[in-house]
C-alpha cells in the first residue's frame, strides 16, 4: 500500500503535448499586466487634473466670473497638491524610504517632473489672469487697481486706511542676531524688506520681514465716491507695499517684495500612541501651520539675492522657487468671484427639483415606507434628507438616530437637527470623522456641540477613516420597530449639495437597513466583522466584491455573453482594480470609465486596454458621485458608493457600496451615466500617452453638455 502522502498527490495531466504547447503559447502571448508602462503616475495624473481645471478659465462659453473661479480653484488645488502630495514625496526622500507605485517612478524623478510642469502652468495661470481675466473684468467695471493706477483721492484714502486699519496691527521684524528669521505660518502673506540706515539702537542689518496681519482682508473695496465708476478694489499687499517706509521711520526702504511659504500640511497620527484622538488632533492642527517648507512664492521683481536668501532660510532648492507676476495669494480673489450683483457674468441660478412623490408630502416616513426615493444632487434638492432628519427629531415615535459625519460644518442644518433630537431625549449617536482633511477643526467643533446636547459622539476607528455616508432612524410603528435609512455618495453638507453631483437614497428596505445597523454596530462597539446581505463594506468586502463583479463580467465576455462595465468615480489608482479592468478588456468586455481626477490606468494600449475608454468631465458642478454598473449578461447590477477606486478607500477606510434595485431606478442612473459618455462640450478623454484630449465636436453636431442637459431636465434651466 502507498503511503498516505502519496495518495494526496495531484493526478497527472491528461493533456496531449499539442494541448500543452498551445497553453504555453497562450501564456507567452498574454501581456504582463505588471509592466510599469501600463500605469500612469498618481501625482502626475493629479497635476493633469489641476491643469484641466485651469483650462476652464480660457473657455469663453463660461461666464467671466466663473472663469475667474476656475483660475482660483486651480490655486487652491495647487496649494493642497504641494501641502500633501509634494510634501509626501519630499518626506519619503528625507527618510530614505522611497515608495514606488505601479508606474515605477522614483520620488526624485516625480518631483523633477512636477517642478517643470508646475512652473510652466503657474506662469500660464498668471498670464491668463493678467492678459485675459482682469482686462475683461475691467470692461465690466470690476477693477483691481494697482499702485501706479491710483488717483490722488484714492492715494489719500489708502494712506488713511493704512494708518487707521493696517499699521496698528502690523509687526515689522528687523533681522539681526537678537531677531532671527521668524517662524512663518503656512501660506501666510509676508514681505521681505531691504533697508538702508541705522535704527534707534544702532542696528543696520539691512533686512526686515513684515508679516501681513492674518485678521485683515486681502482685498479691500474702495468707497464708491472715489472708485471712478464701477467696483474698484485694492490689495492689502499693495497698501502695505505703498507705505512700507512708515513701518521703518528714519530708514530708507530700498525694496519691498511679497512672498508666501507653503508647508507640509498633512497630519501624522500614530494609532499606537493615541489615547485621546480629539486631544491628539488639536495638537496636530497647531503643528500643521508650521510643517516643513515645500514651496516658496515670491514677486517676480524680487532680486535674485533676496530670493536666494529666503530659499536658504527655508531649506529649499532653487527648483522650489516660484516667481509670480501678481499677488502670491490668488485664492483671496474669491471675494470678487463670488459677487452676486453681476448676473450676466455668472452662471444662471436654479432651483433644485423635488421628485413627484415628495412634492406635496407632509409625512416623509409615509413616502419612504412605500418606495425608495432616489435623489440626484444638485439637480434635485438635498432638502428631503434634512427634512427627514428634522421630522425624526420632532417625531415622538422616533426612538434613535445614528449618523456618520465627515464634512458637515458645526453650524449646519444637519447638526441642528441632531442637537434638537438629542435634547428631545432621543438616542442620538454620531460617528464623527475628525480627520477629514482641512475640516478637522470644524469637526472638533461640531463634535463638542453634539456632546453638549447629550448625543453620543464616536470618533470611528483610529487609523481608519470613516468615510461612509449613512443615516439610520429607528421608529416605533404600532408594536414594531421600523428602520429608515439614508445612504449617499456625498457629504452631509447642504452647501456642497448645491455644488457637488451626488446621489442620495432614502429607503426602508429591511435588509438594507439591517446592514446599515450592523455597520454602525461595528463602528461603535467591538467584535468581528458582521456579514452583510446587501452592503459591500470597506475595508472588508468592498474591494473583493468589486473585483468579483469585474471577474464575473470578464467570464461573461469569455463565454460570449453580453458584457460591459460602466464606472463613475473621482479617482482610479488601485493597481489590483486596474489589472482586473485590463483583464476584462482583454477578454472582450467594453469598459467605460468616467474618472474626474486621478487615473493611473492607461487606456488604448494595444492588446491590453483597447476596449477601455476613460473620460473626465469638468464643469459648473464638481463631479463627486460614484457608481458601479455591470451588464451581468442582461440582468444589470448597480451599486452607488462613497468609495473611489483608491487604495486608501478600499483598504484603509470605512466605506460602503449599496445596491440600487428595481429596473426603474437602475435605468434612471444608467441614462444619466450615458449622458457623460455623450458629452462633447465639457469632456476630455485620456489618451494612451497619459495626456487628455478634449472631445471633438463635428461642425454640424449639436453641443451636448451633460451638466447643462441635467439642469434642463430637472430644473428647466436653459443654456
Amino acid at each position: 500500500m502507498e503511503p498516505a502522502s502519496m495518495n494526496s498527490r495531484a493526478p497527472r495531466s491528461t493533456r496531449s503535448p499539442t494541448d500543452a504547447a498551445a497553453a504555453n503559447d497562450a501564456a507567452a502571448a498574454a501581456p504582463d499586466l505588471g509592466e510599469r508602462r501600463l500605469y500612469i503616475n498618481r501625482e502626475l495624473s493629479q497635476l493633469a487634473f489641476n491643469i484641466r481645471v485651469l483650462d476652464q478659465a480660457l473657455d469663453r462659453r463660461t461666464p467671466l466670473l466663473e472663469r475667474l473661479k476656475f483660475l482660483l480653484i486651480f490655486s487652491r488645488n495647487m496649494d493642497e497638491f504641494f501641502e500633501i502630495r509634494v510634501a509626501g514625496l519630499k518626506g519619503q526622500i528625507a527618510l530614505d524610504h522611497e515608495l514606488l507605485g505601479a508606474d515605477g517612478m522614483p520620488p526624485r524623478q516625480v518631483l523633477a517632473e512636477i517642478s517643470a510642469i508646475a512652473h510652466q502652468q503657474i506662469e500660464r495661470q498668471y498670464a491668463i489672469l493678467n492678459e485675459r481675466i482682469l482686462p475683461e473684468l475691467a470692461t465690466h467695471g470690476i477693477r483691481i487697481a494697482r499702485r501706479d493706477q491710483w488717483t490722488h483721492k484714492q492715494k489719500q484714502w489708502v494712506r488713511r486706511h493704512f494708518r487707521e486699519e493696517v499699521a496698528p496691527l502690523v509687526t515689522p521684524i528687523g533681522l539681526d542676531p537678537t531677531h532671527p528669521f521668524p517662524l512663518l505660518v503656512n501660506k501666510s502673506l509676508n514681505f521681505i524688506v531691504q533697508l538702508d540706515g541705522t535704527d534707534a539702537f544702532g542696528r543696520d542689518s539691512g533686512l526686515a520681514v513684515v508679516p501681513a496681519p492674518r485678521v485683515l482682508p486681502r482685498l479691500i473695496r474702495v468707497p464708491d465716491d472715489i472708485a471712478e465708476g464701477g467696483d474698484c478694489y485694492v490689495l492689502l499687499s499693495s497698501i502695505i507695499h505703498a507705505h512700507a517706509e512708515e513701518l521703518f521711520p528714519g530708514m530708507d526702504v530700498l525694496g519691498c517684495y511679497q512672498f508666501r511659504l507653503t508647508r507640509n500640511a498633512d497630519l501624522a497620527l500614530d494609532p499606537e500612541d493615541v489615547e485621546d484622538l480629539a486631544l491628539a488632533l488639536r495638537g496636530e492642527l497647531y503643528s500643521r501651520r508650521f510643517g516643513d517648507a515645500v514651496r516658496l512664492e515670491v514677486a517676480d521683481n524680487c532680486p535674485k539675492a533676496l530670493s536666494a536668501h529666503l530659499l536658504k532660510q527655508f531649506g529649499l532648492a532653487e527648483s522650489e522657487l516660484y516667481e509670480v507676476n501678481g499677488p502670491v495669494n490668488l485664492a483671496r480673489l474669491f471675494r470678487i468671484a463670488s459677487k452676486v450683483n453681476f448676473p450676466a457674468l455668472q452662471y444662471k441660478p436654479f432651483v433644485p427639483a423635488l421628485p413627484k412623490a415628495l412634492k406635496h408630502a407632509e409625512d416623509l416616513f409615509a413616502v419612504v415606507a412605500k418606495q425608495d426615493v432616489l435623489l440626484l444632487h444638485p439637480y434635485e434638492s438635498f432638502a428631503p434628507v434634512v427634512d427627514l432628519l428634522r421630522q425624526a427629531a420632532k417625531d415622538p415615535q422616533v426612538l434613535a438616530i445614528k449618523q456618520t459625519l465627515y464634512r458637515t460644518g458645526a453650524d449646519s442644518e444637519i447638526v441642528d437637527a441632531l442637537v434638537d433630537a438629542a435634547r428631545a431625549g432621543k438616542e442620538v449617536t454620531a460617528v464623527v470623522e475628525l480627520r477629514a482633511r482641512f475640516d478637522e477643526e470644524s469637526n472638533l467643533s461640531l463634535a463638542s456641540r453634539l456632546q453638549q446636547a447629550g448625543a453620543m459622539v464616536i470618533y470611528g476607528v483610529v487609523g481608519i477613516k470613516t468615510h461612509a455616508k449613512l443615516m439610520l432612524i429607528q421608529r416605533r410603528e404600532g408594536s414594531e420597530l421600523v428602520r429608515y435609512a439614508h445612504l449617499g455618495t456625498g457629504n452631509y453638507h447642504t452647501g456642497n449639495a448645491r455644488l457637488y453631483t451626488d446621489y442620495s437614497l432614502l429607503t426602508s428596505d429591511e435588509v438594507l437597513c439591517e446592514d446599515v445597523h450592523k455597520l454602525f454596530s461595528q463602528l461603535t462597539g467591538m467584535g468581528k466583522a458582521l456579514r452583510m446581505k446587501k452592503l459591500l463594506q470597506a475595508p472588508f468586502t468592498l474591494k473583493q466584491g468589486l473585483l468579483d463583479l469585474i471577474a464575473q463580467e470578464t467570464a461573461h465576455a469569455a463565454a460570449g455573453k453580453e458584457a460591459r462595465i460602466l464606472i463613475k468615480v473621482n479617482a482610479l489608482t488601485d493597481a489590483k482594480m486596474i489589472r482586473a479592468l485590463y483583464k476584462a478588456s482583454i477578454a472582450g468586455v467594453r469598459v467605460d470609465l468616467i474618472v474626474r481626477g486621478m487615473c493611473c490606468l492607461r487606456p488604448g494600449v494595444p492588446g491590453v486596454s483597447e476596449r477601455i475608454r476613460v473620460r473626465s468631465v469638468i464643469g459648473r458642478f464638481l463631479e463627486h458621485s460614484r457608481a458601479y454598473w455591470f451588464a451581468n449578461a442582461g440582468e444589470p447590477l448597480l451599486y452607488l458608493s462613497s468609495a473611489d477606486l483608491m487604495e486608501r478607500n478600499l483598504d484603509r477606510r470605512v466605506e460602503c457600496a449599496f445596491p440600487i434595485e428595481g429596473k426603474k431606478l437602475q435605468q434612471r442612473i444608467y441614462s444619466a451615466l450615458e449622458l457623460y459618455l455623450d458629452d462633447n462640450s465639457s469632456a476630455a478623454e485620456l489618451q494612451a500617452d497619459g495626456s487628455y484630449r478634449p472631445v471633438a465636436r463635428a461642425r454640424d453636431e449639436a453641443a451636448r453638455d451633460v451638466q447643462q442637459q441635467l439642469l434642463e431636465k430637472f430644473c428647466g434651466v436653459e443654456a
